[in-house]
């Protein structure tokens, strides 16, 4: 069995599997990455950090691209 993680998104925590980016974890888990400044839904496109289009606050740290980083155990992902 792979080991499973608790992230929280939103407020919810979540159970993801060791090793999953957390633009994965956020399209799994239905949700949108961020709105742009027309209020349109965003969430990952190119999946290599060069649309910035999956921008989340994660632990604290604003716009950062979730398709380049792993979940790990208590990390906090807010795209509101």
């Amino acid at each position: 069995m792979p080991e499973m993680l608790t992230i929280t998104i939103n407020g919810r925590e979540v159970q993801v599997r060791a090793g999953t980016l957390v633009s994965a974890a956020l399209l799994t888990d239905s949700t949108p990455c961020r709105r742009s400044v027309t209020g349109q839904l965003r969430t990952a496109l190119c999946g290599m950090g060069i649309c910035f289009e999956c921008r989340a606050t994660v632990d604290g740290v604003p716009h950062r691209r979730t398709c380049q980083l792993l979940c790990h155990s208590g990390m906090v992902v807010e795209t509101r």
